[in-house]
């Protein structure tokens, strides 16, 4: 006997397998999106020592009493400064053939030396090390400020000068009193022939010495071999590039100061705060290749006089 299927089937079987297409084109669910991870949160610098906060307001009066002075200048080619080839010639062989105290002595009385020309020969590559009581967008400001300087340096000396913290040879330390006191194991890490009194010139430095350099060299081919510069973080802006830029020209190899050396940063009157271009032509002076590392001033002085009135257009 036949049997006639019920006429709900063939509608129940194109619904089954309408249910069964649809199940198999279906897209998976998608997964929810990584949850990101919760952004770094820097530390909060360390409140301010009654010791930093007293150094900080003093620097503030000390940069405002010379600006009412008319010092700390940034107009490196002032018209009211001239110079010749002889002043340039005198200037360079004060600040780059003398220094003030003895190699290796901390004194309190100044006395001018006579010193060998010393210059760098190799990359130099400078690493800036903040303290952890400066605001990271102060340190950004800073070492944006370091690197546009030694980028002008590299330009005047033809070395190679990049900021860098592989394999430095020159350090920037910028730190408070209590940061600045507690620096002697780098110092000596960096420069392994400090004396205790050098380390402790820096670590207890007095508030009236704005800045620090200090310089290593190797006695056999008078060329540097590093150098640590110091900068109390307490400076109010201007006083800390003035620091910068004096102490990194320093360590290039113009060590010394003179009151006749005009406009230059290299004179302890604070009249100019910045790099002048009499200090550009005493850097392209010491790095010109007719000079030799090692040379006596009685040596060097007719290549300086050369130099110096063809720099500056032979004007006596």
């Amino acid at each position: 006997m036949t049997q006639t299927a019920p006429p709900w089937q063939p509608v129940a079987a194109a619904v089954l397998a309408a249910v069964l297409l649809l199940s198999a084109c279906a897209t998976p669910p998608v997964p929810p999106p990584p949850v990101p991870p919760a952004p770094t949160v820097a530390a909060p610098p360390p409140p301010e020592s009654a010791a930093s906060a007293s150094i900080r307001a003093y620097y503030a009066e000390v940069q405002q009493a010379l600006l009412s002075q008319g010092l700390l200048r940034t107009d490196g080619a002032a018209v009211d400064a001239p110079f010749t080839d002889r002043n340039l010639t005198d200037n360079f062989i004060r600040i780059a053939l003398y220094e003030e105290y003895s190699r290796g002595q901390i004194s309190t009385t100044r006395s001018q030396t006579p010193i060998r020309l010393l210059r760098w020969d190799k990359p130099i590559r400078v690493s800036v090390q903040f303290g952890a009581s400066i605001p990271p967008e102060k340190q950004a400001a800073d070492r944006a400020r370091v690197a546009s300087y030694l980028a002008r340096l590299a330009s005047l000396t033809n070395l190679s000068i990049t900021l860098t913290n592989q394999n430095p040879n020159v350090w920037v330390h910028v730190g408070s009193v209590d940061e600045r006191a507690a620096l002697g194991p780098s110092l000596n890490a960096e420069l392994s022939e400090l004396t205790p009194g050098q380390v402790a010139a820096v670590t207890q430095m007095n508030r009236d010495t704005y800045c620090q350099v200090l310089t290593q060299s190797d006695p056999a081919t008078n060329t540097y071999t590093a150098a640590v510069a110091v900068i109390p973080s307490e400076h109010p802006d201007l006083l800390r590039l003035s620091c910068i830029h004096e102490e990194l020209a320093q360590a290039l190899g113009l060590p010394n100061d003179s009151n006749a050396a005009r406009p230059s940063i290299f004179n302890d009157d604070e009249e100019f705060a910045l790099l002048t271009p009499q200090d550009e032509l005493m850097l392209r002076i010491l790095y010109n290749p007719a000079l030799r590392p090692g040379m006596t001033e009685a040596e060097a002085r007719p290549i300086i006089q050369t130099l110096a009135s063809r720099l500056t257009g032979g004007e006596t």
